[in-house]
């Protein structure tokens, strides 16, 4: 693989239910008999967003993809929807689409690297755009940019939404940063989080959303704090105090990516 060697593990718990791990760390978790089932924390966090979007299908944007866990949610949940998935992994997409399958109502999946292939995208194209594109447990690098997130926002439709996933462990220096960064392109951003990786406690997975239009940030807080693994949800002016005086993310000013403990092998 091109990031990596790849693994397949079933879950003996569920009769067609994979795990997919490159150079051990676990990349995405997928049920084929159940694709509302989500196994990763973070997963259902994207989820609790989505299904907060107006009823319907969406036409969605995901870069980065792996067994494509979401986008098999989406098609199932919203039937009609129109997906495209950006991965830079030929040969793990070739892996997925044999051992998984890939013929996913609406799904369409392209061997790009996700900056090439957000160029080539319509303005006004996409009710949700998701970036959730890792190399090695670390954000794939140009994606969290200003330049980045300012295409993104602009193939998005009113009211459309965007979804990041990203790590970051004590003081969480790149997280700040790529509020920083979000907070300069939409006017509602917020973000979602285990109590423990927010206070930099353990490194670990935030879920950041944007939009252009108002964000249903106090039900998104009672589902969070409510769920088997409460997550906080970060908005309004606790999340500007957040980011504090923290620089916009550039491509000529991009920190290097956070990168796990060695002895972390968490769910990116």
């Amino acid at each position: 693989m091109r990031f990596g060697t790849a693994e397949l593990l079933r879950d003996a718990d569920r009769g067609n239910a994979w795990l997919l791990s490159v150079d051990g760390v676990a990349q995405s978790y997928v049920d084929l008999d159940d694709p509302t089932h989500l196994e990763f924390d973070y997963v259902r966090r994207f989820a609790d967003v989505v299904d907060r979007l107006p009823e319907g299908p969406l036409d969605a944007l995901h870069i980065g993809g792996a067994a494509c866990t979401l986008p098999r949610y989406v098609a199932a949940s919203r039937p009609g929807s129109r997906q495209l998935v950006f991965d830079a992994d030929g040969e793990l997409v070739e892996l997925v689409r044999a051992q998984l399958g890939l013929r996913v109502p609406g799904l369409r999946v392209r061997v790009t690297d996700g900056r090439e292939g957000l160029a080539t995208r319509r303005e006004d194209s996409a009710d949700l755009v998701v970036v959730d594109a890792f190399e090695r447990a670390t954000l794939a690098g140009g994606l969290a940019t200003l330049e980045a997130t300012k295409a993104l926002a602009g193939i998005l439709r009113a009211p459309g939404l965007y979804l990041a996933n990203i790590t970051d462990g004590s003081g969480l220096p790149f997280a700040r940063r790529f509020l920083a960064t979000l907070l300069e392109v939409f006017p509602e951003v917020l973000l979602l989080a285990d109590p423990g990786v927010l206070r930099g406690r353990r490194f670990g997975n935030l879920v950041l959303a944007a939009s252009a239009s108002d964000l249903p940030t106090a039900e998104i807080a009672r589902r969070t704090a409510s769920a088997a693994f409460p997550a906080r949800c970060v908005y309004g002016e606790e999340l500007r105090k957040l980011a504090g005086r923290a620089a916009p993310i550039t491509d000529a000013d991009a920190p290097p990516p956070p990168k796990p403990p060695n002895d972390v092998l968490g769910l990116f």
